[in-house]
């Protein structure tokens, strides 16, 4: 059965499930949409990798990537396998030089495991034509965000993520690299995104 790569374009607060996010997979060739619904805590572990923060210790996925390399396995792929009742399966895939094994995950986990790994992401025709969304010219407004930090459950206003800014912008550098070190040990990704951030503007 032949294979459609996908990408990860994002995650956004999901509509149906309080506390869930949808995570936006899409055609790596082609403008079909699959969203996927995770849970919050899988959801923040993707964005941490995606936004290559280091966190003051390893989450469950870290320790995954960990444990696989002493034993000398790479997770080759993730392949979104199965759609059944509307809950979507996975599969990694593993090599170990010796054969390559095949474990089933929540596609959220594989995922979450697969970008430690720069492995990529497959699905099959069949899931794609039952749950794919195709993409037109003009999307609602805020359907999907971009993935650009790690997520809370809860997103400040408009008003609060310029005031947050704001206040970003008057520290000095090294207010800033204390304040970073600071809130990744107190395990605040969304605030340790934002002080990267504005690190990252000022070089």
């Amino acid at each position: 059965m032949e294979k459609i790569k996908l990408e990860i374009l994002g995650l956004s607060s999901s509509q149906s499930q309080s506390g869930s996010f949808a995570l936006v997979l899409g055609e790596s060739d082609g403008n079909r949409r699959l969203p996927i619904i995770i849970g919050m805590f899988e959801a923040q572990a993707i964005a941490i990798e995606i936004e290559k923060i280091v966190p003051n210790r390893p989450m469950t996925h870290d320790l995954f990537k960990s444990f696989a390399k002493s034993f000398g396995y790479a997770v080759k792929e993730i392949v979104i396998s199965d759609l059944k009742e509307g809950v979507f399966f996975a599969k990694i895939v593993c090599d170990n030089g010796q054969g390559v094994i095949e474990i089933d995950s929540r596609p959220s986990d594989a995922i979450a495991i697969g970008i430690r790994f720069d492995a990529p992401i497959f699905t099959y025709e069949k899931i794609m034509s039952e749950a794919g969304i195709i993409l037109t010219d003009e999307a609602p407004e805020g359907d999907i965000s971009e993935l650009k930090r790690p997520i809370s459950k809860e997103e400040p206003s408009s008003s609060g993520k310029s005031k947050q800014n704001d206040e970003l912008k008057d520290l000095s550098m090294d207010k800033l690299n204390d304040l970073l070190d600071k809130t990744i040990k107190a395990e605040d990704y969304e605030m340790a995104a934002k002080i990267r951030d504005e690190i990252n503007r000022r070089n």
